[in-house]
């Protein structure tokens, strides 16, 4: 088959969470299918991203927007009622492109990542098409209005109310929908929620794998540090939990480890807690750390953090939202904690024992390699594409 991807961001470097389950997802269908990538770039293209693509894709189209393009989409949004979300990554010269790209390369199937690129491809009703919701942005949003200014909120409110209309809206335009989860699939607005087809992320267990190494760090955090989730759960962790930690031990030191460091994140650097920025290779900060505590709050979607730590045999400590979606057997593979006290007893804990530290990270360890596998998880993608493929 030959598959048109379309996606909002190019899926490379992998340090943002759409990018590493796009990246991934077309790796493995590339083994048996040809690929047309479409993507969308708002910012600098990394000079490696183009050949890393070539190896898995016959096509590659990339159109640069520019931030007086980004101003217009919202200003139109505004008026217009669809969510920023959508708003800010539709543009007609992006339109005529994809236009183009079927007419060339007539797929069998078009793959949309996110509702951010489902308005590109709705109009062709002749080509079986898939969206991948992935994340419920309605949710993110509405969980953020419990947290972020006051002045923020009638803006979030007024997307919380266009997403939630858009999810819905846009279901029937697709033959295929899927998730990263469970969890996000029962947020999903529709009447007909069920025949969305649940898709994990997976790990690359080739890659992430348990390295010995000197530890440096007792505790890490990952992630893209410029995602509000990410530095909302940055803050917690150390304004509120390493304050307990402290009071048993004030020795313990945390590495925030993740690409773009918003100034908040930064704000948050002392003797005790490093940021590190972007590093080349994310492993390292694993390896050197004893410890991931991933306390999300207002997260939605599969942490992709949670994963590579297991995989990597580093022993996680995470809250009830982020286990949700993830599915580990609790006290056994993952440790839950729902306050700042909870989670400063679990790491003070597992610091002092080794073997119950060693045992919650093996055992994590065999649960992410039986059930996170990208092999799998895109084997049931590709499963759906030949099902529904153009006659």
């Amino acid at each position: 088959m030959k598959i048109l991807v379309v996606l909002s961001r190019v899926p490379y470097p992998l340090e943002k969470g759409d990018k590493l389950r796009a990246y991934n997802q077309i790796k493995e269908l590339s083994k048996k299918h040809k690929i047309v990538l479409f993507a969308l770039n708002d910012e600098k293209l990394h000079e490696n991203a183009i050949d890393e693509l070539k190896k898995y894709c016959v096509a590659i189209s990339v159109m640069k927007f520019s931030k007086r393009t980004i101003f217009f989409n919202l200003l139109k949004s505004f008026f217009n009622g669809s969510p920023f979300q959508v708003g800010y990554f539709y543009f007609s010269k992006a339109q005529n492109k994809i236009n183009e790209l079927v007419k060339q390369h007539n797929p069998d199937h078009i793959y949309c990542q996110l509702i951010r690129t489902a308005e590109y491809v709705k109009k062709f009703s002749s080509i079986p098409k898939t969206l991948d919701y992935m994340d419920v942005f309605s949710k993110g949003i509405e969980r953020r209005k419990k947290t972020e200014p006051f002045y923020l909120r009638p803006f979030l409110s007024m997307e919380y109310n266009r997403l939630l209309k858009y999810e819905q809206e846009v279901f029937s335009f697709f033959t295929n929908k899927t998730i990263i989860s469970e969890q996000d699939k029962n947020f999903i607005p529709h009447i007909n929620k069920n025949e969305i087809v649940v898709i994990p992320n997976g790990v690359d267990i080739d890659y992430f794998k348990p390295i010995s190494i000197e530890k440096k760090y007792d505790l890490i955090f990952n992630g893209n540090m410029n995602y509000p989730p990410n530095i909302e759960s940055a803050e917690y962790l150390v304004n509120k939990i390493l304050p307990e930690v402290w009071k048993t031990n004030p020795s313990v030191n945390l590495i925030i480890s993740g690409a773009s460091p918003n100034a908040r994140v930064l704000n948050l650097k002392s003797e005790k807690v490093f940021v590190s920025g972007w590093v080349e290779d994310v492993r390292e900060n694993y390896a050197q750390s004893k410890i991931l505590v991933a306390p999300m709050q207002i997260s939605i979607g599969l942490q992709n953090k949670l994963l590579e730590a297991m995989a990597m045999r580093i022993p996680c400590i995470t809250s009830d939202l982020a286990n949700n979606a993830l599915g580990a057997e609790v006290n056994k593979e993952i440790l839950i904690a729902n306050s700042p006290e909870e989670y400063a007893k679990y790491i003070l804990d597992l610091l002092a024992d080794e073997e119950k530290m060693r045992l919650l990270a093996v055992n994590g360890y065999k649960f992410t390699l039986n059930k996170f596998n990208w092999k799998n998880t895109v084997s049931v993608l590709s499963n759906l594409f030949e099902k529904n493929k153009k006659k």
